[in-house]
């Protein structure tokens, strides 16, 4: 679980970056979330992430590729800095 972690901070540091939203795995997209605190309910092919202190709700599809949509990478992105979250990340650097 310790790996799973790492792998998490890393993500969500791409993430932060912006520079490789195309590239995000959705299933790493999905772990970050899970890392950060977020509650995942699947419909279909529909995720969506909920979060007590948080307003809003993340809706992520994948794509066909296994990649995550590129707005929806922003969108998260926008989130996690809206709410301060990567502060709750061991080791993430932006």
């Amino acid at each position: 679980m310790g790996g799973q972690n790492i792998l998490s901070n890393k993500v969500v540091e791409k993430i932060l970056r912006g520079l490789s939203d195309n590239n995000i795995k959705f299933n790493d997209l999905c772990t970050a979330l899970l890392n950060l605190g977020f509650t995942k309910h699947v419909k279909g092919d529909h995720h969506i992430f909920t979060r007590n202190d948080v307003k809003e709700i993340i809706n992520l599809q994948p794509l066909e590729n296994g990649k995550a949509k590129s707005y929806q990478v922003k969108q998260v992105r926008n989130l996690i800095l809206k709410y301060s979250l990567h502060r709750e990340v061991n080791d993430v650097q932006i």
